[in-house]
């Protein structure tokens, strides 16, 4: 029998400052804390992946690294990405990639903590 990964199972961003991460999640993409998060994570109630933000494992500097997740590429849906997107330019977000249709409905790419690029899309 052969062994094989179903697919991602939860999804985690490694951050210099894990309180302005989790601030950043949860008033500008609405995210709620999970119940439970382990002392060096902020874990978020996510479906059907939870998503975290956090400390950086050990041996990884990320003072070094001028964006981190540079190759990395996160999807998040949303019931409304026009809405999101006017929310985060409102607030003074960078986006990155303006929004535009795509396979997976409307889509758009904007800057998360510490320079994440993340997309968001549906709706």
């Amino acid at each position: 029998m052969t062994v094989t990964i179903d697919g991602p199972d939860f999804v985690a961003i490694q951050v210099r400052d894990l309180a302005a991460a989790a601030d950043f999640c949860e008033r500008h993409l609405g995210l709620r804390r999970a119940a439970v998060s382990p002392p060096h994570a902020v874990v978020f109630d996510t479906e059907p992946v939870p998503f975290a933000v956090r400390e950086p494992l050990p041996g990884v500097d990320l003072a070094e690294t001028a964006r981190p997740g540079l190759g990395t590429v996160l999807w998040f849906r949303t019931s409304d990405a026009q809405q999101l997107h006017d929310r985060l330019v409102a607030a003074g977000i960078k986006i990155l990639e303006p929004l535009a249709d795509s396979p997976f409905g409307p889509k758009f790419s904007f800057e998360g903590p510490e320079g994440y690029a993340l997309t968001a899309h549906g709706g």
